[in-house]
């Protein structure tokens, strides 16, 4: 895994923290969760064009 995947990877992992947080803080927002999806499309797309 390069280091731009494993840096996505981690942002992804961190903000889905921060979304849960957020949604037991303040309410769940279902445009975060929709944001966080995408987030983690874009990483999974992101790695599987790495590894070939």
């Amino acid at each position: 895994m390069s280091g731009s995947v494993k840096a996505m990877a981690v942002m992804t992992v961190g903000s889905l923290v921060a979304v849960a947080a957020y949604s037991v803080a303040l309410g769940s927002n279902g445009w975060l969760w929709f944001v966080w999806v995408l987030l983690g499309l874009l990483t999974a797309g992101l790695a599987a064009t790495r590894r070939t």
